[in-house]
């Protein structure tokens, strides 16, 4: 097969993931202005994340009965998008009401799908609009985690609570990474977590407080070190 064959070739597979993720959002955004139930759905689900409620959001999942699985597989796809909703909630959750086994392997499921829906929708709209989606401190610190740990950013992201891993997947599709690899750094990275956290969730749902404020202390931080490198990038471009 010719060069310019193998060009083609991948400017066509570009094309179709640029056109189904396109679809799959406009779908998702039609659906979400022209239908109230699912707007009020999608609200009331993003609300209860929102405030860090793990027993509301128990009951939320378990209210759809033989459902309650897929709308917990939903979540973890709607906080992905919605960074930085922290995914250990639904974790916690999903512990609480499907046990630490079966819970945890439905986290560790909705967290890979989730993952990888992140990766291919940066590799198939590009930097500018997933800067837009994450924002641009939140990009430039992924990428700083990757040059740091280079083809084990996503596997140690995994394996550090506190860490953005949205963000990450985010990052690595916007790399040469291959989607393969991607899927098996964060499957292994991420079941350690998945099942402690599925623990807790079912033995001692109180400690996800610990998390949320730590979660809220590395946005934080992560805030304020953009912005003093942004101030410090200024005056040296001043002085120069």
């Amino acid at each position: 097969m010719s060069g310019n064959s193998l060009s083609l070739d991948a400017r066509t597979v570009r094309r179709a993931r640029f056109v189904l993720a396109a679809a799959a959002l406009a779908a998702f955004g039609l659906a979400y202005l022209l239908s109230s139930g699912f707007r009020s759905e999608v609200d009331r689900a993003a609300g209860i994340l929102a405030r860090g409620d793990i027993a509301g959001l128990r009951d939320y999942i378990l209210s759809f009965g033989a459902w309650a699985p897929i709308v917990s597989v939903g979540l973890m796809v709607l906080q992905a998008i919605a960074a930085p909703l922290p995914a250990f909630l639904i974790t916690f959750a999903n512990g609480l009401a499907f046990g630490v086994f079966w819970g945890g392997l439905l986290s560790l499921f909705g967290a890979t799908l989730a993952a990888l829906i992140s990766f291919f929708l940066a590799r198939a709209f590009g930097r500018v609009p997933v800067e837009a989606l994450v924002g641009k401190a939140g990009l430039e610190s992924a990428d700083r985690w990757f040059e740091r740990w280079g083809a084990w950013a996503v596997f140690v992201a995994r394996l550090v609570p506190i860490v953005s891993f949205d963000v990450i997947s985010f990052a690595a599709g916007l790399t040469r990474m291959r989607s393969a690899g991607f899927l098996v750094a964060t499957v292994v990275g991420a079941a350690p977590a998945t099942f402690v956290y599925s623990y807790l969730g079912e033995q001692a749902p109180q400690y996800v407080n610990v998390l949320l404020v730590a979660f809220g202390v590395v946005i934080a931080a992560g805030i304020v070190a953009a912005l003093v490198r942004r101030r410090s990038g200024a005056k040296k471009d001043r002085t120069s």
